[in-house]
């Protein structure tokens, strides 16, 4: 119980440090399943929004330790067992790939994803534009996909990060 308590208590230090309650997100704009090339399932993803500021969630199971390039890619399909169904990286400002990328980055880049030794991890990501912008990128005509690949992205490497193959994916479907 003690323990319990100092771990609520020290969660709630560190959030209250962070945050304020205006920038909590106070409306779910979509979530996404995300599975495995093979069809397992391997996570959930939340977009959410606090006033025109809009984060992506991550999280996922089953994978194997490391770090994973994760990308919003263009087109919402995820056919396996490659998903190449999802097409390039979601880029509509006709950018480079990568932070570290002179000449980047784009919507589709995300931080890298770490998962660790007992195969879970997550990440959250607050995408650039306003909500607007993102809602009119993210759910057009053919909608958005999310995909994890198998290594790191090096956040410079055009056009993926040399991230390597895709082995999750899931669609963004509106709330």
């Amino acid at each position: 119980m003690i323990r319990f308590a100092l771990s609520l208590a020290l969660a709630t230090t560190m959030l209250g440090g962070c945050a304020t309650t205006a920038s909590l997100p106070t409306v779910k704009l979509a979530t996404a399943t995300l599975k495995q090339g093979n069809g397992l399932p391997a996570g959930s993803a939340v977009l959410a929004a606090a006033g025109d500021t809009v984060t992506l969630t991550v999280a996922v199971a089953g994978l194997g330790a490391g770090d994973r390039g994760m990308h919003l890619h263009m087109v919402g399909r995820c056919d396996g067992p490659d998903f190449t169904s999802a097409g390039g990286h979601l880029n509509p400002g006709a950018r480079q790939h990568g932070v570290h990328n002179p000449a980047g980055s784009h919507l589709g880049d995300l931080p890298n994803l770490t998962v660790g030794g007992n195969g879970t991890g997550s990440a959250t990501a607050t995408l650039p534009g306003t909500r607007a912008e993102l809602e009119a990128a993210l759910f057009d005509a053919d909608g958005t996909a999310i995909i994890i690949h198998a290594a790191a992205d090096d956040y410079k490497t055009d056009p993926t990060g040399n991230s390597g193959p895709r082995v999750v994916c899931g669609v963004l479907t509106r709330s």
